[in-house]
């Protein structure tokens, strides 16, 4: 399934699944936004202390390995990768 034809609602309802202490701001926005805002945060590791930051290549492996080891449908598991790639393209 390509990312175009995707349910955000459902991806997104996925996504806290797998990040459940994760908390996302989504005043205003839709579920595609946040998601992909939560993304790029996430690679980014902006939801840590600066001293402490890993590189978005770490972040990378460690997202797509919690993905892959998550209880979610295999669909999202592969619809949320396509999007950690996607994003980390964006920043490269």
């Amino acid at each position: 399934m390509s990312i175009e034809k995707v349910s955000f609602d459902h991806l997104l309802e996925e996504y806290r699944l797998i990040w459940n202490h994760r908390l996302l701001n989504t005043m205003g926005k839709s579920s595609k936004e946040t998601l992909l805002e939560a993304i790029k945060r996430e690679l980014l590791d902006e939801n840590s202390h600066p001293r402490i930051r890993k590189s978005k290549f770490e972040k990378y492996f460690i997202a797509i390995k919690r993905v892959s080891d998550s209880t979610v449908s295999l669909e999202a598991k592969v619809l949320l990768i396509k999007i950690h790639n996607k994003v980390m393209e964006e920043l490269r």
